[in-house]
């Protein structure tokens, strides 16, 4: 199963992790779209390393960190900058989408 996850807050950290956790133990695979708030979540290295783990793919709205002010130089090359034609193919995707 694809388990997409759409992450538009930066309120959910302790959940997002443990859900890609669950969903990886269970060999599910994991898609995550970040946007609007959700690129702050982007500074924070418990988020960000989710996108190093096997089985998780992790693409960012450009226009949503650069708005916000979020940086976006020196994240990990498996982090894809991105416009929401990505979050339109994660949900195309995913079996399942979850919104935080």
């Amino acid at each position: 199963m694809k388990l997409g996850m759409l992450i538009n807050t930066a309120k959910h950290l302790g959940d997002i992790v443990g859900i890609c956790g669950a969903a990886l133990a269970r060999n599910h695979q994991v898609i995550i779209f970040v946007m609007d708030e959700g690129t702050r979540l982007l500074e924070n290295d418990a988020f960000a390393s989710l996108a190093e783990l096997q089985g998780v793919s992790m693409s960012v709205c450009d226009h949503s960190a650069e708005t916000i002010g979020v940086k976006t130089e020196g994240l990990s090359p498996k982090i894809v900058c991105a416009s929401q034609f990505n979050n339109a193919m994660m949900n195309h995707d995913a079996d399942r989408v979850i919104v935080l």
